[in-house]
């Protein structure tokens, strides 16, 4: 697409296979579709959009182009890339006391993260609950390699929790990542009052209630539309065939300090001699299931494509 200054410029707030719900400065939102049969747009993005003619009065556009992205957070497998928002301040990975979380997962979040430049913080859910002890026990050493973790009770103390998200939003886009059953809606709807009008004005912009069950949201946190969170499908699997194998230590704080210590420079972190990262794990500093993750990453990266 080319560049167009003098087109209107629009926030995009949702998207559904090719239609995409565009925002305007006065915060006016219309139903856009790319130009052309290439569609690259994602949540976060700033776009340049035109009318169609046949818009009914200015609610249909075409986007001609998206603007320089400054960060796009994504996950890729050996089949196809999906996007989660672009131009983001921070992603908020919401795991809970119960169900137990998968620590491969949130360590792959992160891993994507890093690798897009973006801050991170774990919010931990649930904490009224008697399975926050092991919670705890399981996320001290991302504690420990400086994710900053946040813990709440989303319903049962939620004035509280409140208080304890709200500062970290302000003036912020922030992507809640998480699984279904951490508390995703819960936050969403204590932090963003009038959640459901936004819903409602993206639904009847795509034209079907059903599109929003599985896209990707962007909600205002403020009247001043200067906070925003931006909700996200659950996932099953998060695939980081985006990283290069030499890569993968340099995203992962605790094993790339540990291997400032490795003899070989090239070292694998698996079984060479001298390995830092070998020995930091002998030593207890790096948890077994932080270098296991690591190892399972590493031989996905590696394994050949056919």
């Amino acid at each position: 697409m080319s560049r167009a200054p003098e087109l209107d410029v629009g926030l995009v707030v949702a998207g559904h296979g090719r239609h995409y719900v565009v925002e305007t400065p006065e915060g006016r939102r219309l139903t856009c579709h790319p130009r052309g049969k290439k569609s690259d747009c994602v949540v976060g993005d700033r776009v340049r959009w035109m009318p169609t003619a046949s818009g009914g009065g200015g609610d249909e556009g075409v986007i001609e182009h998206v603007e320089p992205r400054r960060n796009l957070l994504f996950r890729q497998d050996e089949w196809k890339t999906k996007s989660f928002a672009a131009n983001l301040d921070q992603v908020l990975l919401l795991v809970a006391a119960r169900p137990v979380f998968s620590e491969s997962q949130l360590a792959r979040a992160l891993i994507a993260a890093e690798q897009a430049g973006i801050a991170a913080r774990i919010v931990l859910n649930k904490s009224d609950l008697p399975e926050i002890a092991e919670a705890r026990e399981r996320l001290q050493p991302y504690a420990a390699m400086g994710v900053e973790l946040v813990e709440v009770a989303l319903k049962a103390q939620p004035q509280d929790s409140r208080a304890r998200l709200a500062p970290l939003l302000q003036d912020r886009a922030t992507l809640v990542l998480g699984p279904s059953g951490t508390g995703k809606s819960t936050l969403i709807n204590l932090l963003a009052p009038d959640a459901g009008a936004q819903v409602g004005e993206i639904s009847q912009a795509l034209n079907s209630g059903r599109h929003t069950t599985t896209t990707t949201q962007w909600y205002w946190l403020d009247a001043g539309r200067r906070s925003a969170l931006i909700d996200s499908p659950g996932f099953q699997e998060f695939g980081l065939k985006q990283v290069e194998p030499q890569q993968l230590a340099l995203l992962m704080p605790d094993i790339r300090a540990a291997a400032t210590a490795c003899r070989f420079y090239n070292c694998t972190h698996q079984h060479e001699p001298g390995c830092g990262v070998l020995a930091a794990v002998e030593a207890g500093t790096i948890s077994a299931s932080r270098h296991r993750i690591y190892t399972e990453i590493l031989a996905e990266l590696t394994r050949p494509r056919y």
